[in-house]
């Protein structure tokens, strides 16, 4: 496994960098959109609550590989043409931003209704209200399920190597073809994995001390 690591390095990092990549970017772009999406299933117009509730159920209903293969080879039918990386950060995009609107949803249920009438009884607005009340607290309460969620993106980004894209699973594909050491060639992926998770699950236990060191200040 060490060998195969000290030996394969540069093509692993690059296939790690791609996974990193396309995993943040996604998260990154599933928050925004996630954040949204938690306030349409949360309204009081079932023109706006429906339709994000059946966005959610797609995405959260039906398995991933499937949809990076729809999103893929549909976009093209449709008349636009896509890279397959770009495709890939495209459908965990769109798939993270399902989950984020259920964990946000429930952190925004959490937040005590006497805040918002208080807030809306001082003339502040709809959206100072989200932005300075509750979505502050929302990230405190939701911390841990969002890395939860992180680490299932980084885990399901390993799928995109269906449609071509040369992350670290398929790179760690490609060497063990070539050096016919497939079990010393995926511990090794494993490990890389296991090293970034390890690491993203740390920076999140340090933020909620600090989140919850700040609470306690105030």
């Amino acid at each position: 496994m060490f060998e195969i690591l000290l030996n394969h390095y540069p093509a692993l990092a690059e296939g790690l960098t791609t996974t990193l990549v396309v995993s943040l970017s996604a998260i990154a772009l599933g928050l925004v959109l996630g954040v949204l999406m938690a306030f349409g299933l949360m309204s009081r117009h079932r023109l706006l609550a429906w339709p994000c509730g059946l966005y959610r159920s797609f995405w959260r209903g039906t398995p991933i590989l499937l949809q990076l293969l729809l999103v893929y080879y549909l976009l093209p039918e449709v008349g636009i043409e896509i890279a397959p990386i770009y495709a890939a950060i495209l459908t965990l995009t769109l798939n993270t931003a399902a989950f984020q609107s259920e964990i946000f949803r429930s952190g925004i249920s959490h937040i005590p209704v006497g805040q918002i009438e208080a807030a809306r009884m001082a003339g502040i607005s709809t959206w100072q209200i989200r932005k300075r009340i509750i979505m502050p607290q929302v990230f405190r309460l939701t911390l841990p399920p969002l890395t939860n969620e992180i680490i299932t993106i980084l885990k399901n980004s390993s799928l995109i190597s269906v449609i071509a894209v040369t992350e670290l699973m398929r790179v760690s594909e490609q060497i063990a073809s070539r050096t016919f050491q497939p079990l010393e060639t995926y511990l090794a992926a494993a490990l890389l994995y296991l090293a970034v998770n390890l690491v993203l699950a740390r920076v999140s236990a340090y933020l909620e001390r600090r989140m919850v060191g700040g609470l306690a200040t105030e």
